[in-house]
């Protein structure tokens, strides 16, 4: 039952934090993503948990988008000044988000667990904020192309962009 419970405040929070991007307020959704928990590994553990959330999302998305794995979708990173770059020239909040998703998306799950916890254990405050604006962006734009070409989306997602 406690699990069940877990995973509503989370997706709640997601909802919370989607909409607050949709209007343009990354700091109001970092707010509202920001872990409940008093202790610090419970804290880092509901950050996990909620990331690998929008993550777990993203990747059925980009499966959806690309017909189950049968026309491929293509993932680009780029820099400041709008060029193509290699995923390893990447800002590291970038690099870890690009490489969780394509973990999820080839359906190695401890992988983008182990990216994660990665970044949870090493990276400053910021680029863990960065990490996570970039999954909630990813998911507000993955979600309208699914709106877009008719595809299933997760009705809570659907809920909060609507």
């Amino acid at each position: 039952m406690g699990r069940v419970t877990e995973k509503r405040k989370l997706v709640r929070k997601a909802q919370r934090a989607l909409v607050a991007m949709q209007l343009g307020r990354d700091d109001e959704a970092l707010d509202q993503v920001a872990p409940s928990a008093r202790d610090k590994p419970a804290q880092t553990a509901e950050m996990r948990e909620l990331m690998l959330l929008l993550f777990g999302e993203c990747s059925a998305m980009v499966s959806a988008l690309g017909d189950g794995g049968s026309a491929p979708v293509k993932v680009q990173v780029f820099d400041e000044t709008g060029e193509e770059v290699s995923i390893d020239q990447a800002d590291p909040p970038v690099r870890t988000a690009v490489r969780t998703l394509l973990a999820e998306v080839h359906g190695n799950s401890q992988a983008a667990v182990e990216q994660v916890e990665i970044a949870l254990a090493n990276a400053a405050p910021e680029e863990v904020n960065s990490l996570v604006l970039q999954a909630l962006r990813w998911t507000i734009r993955l979600s309208t192309e699914c709106q877009a070409r008719a595809l299933p989306l997760t009705p809570w997602i659907s809920e909060a962009l609507t």
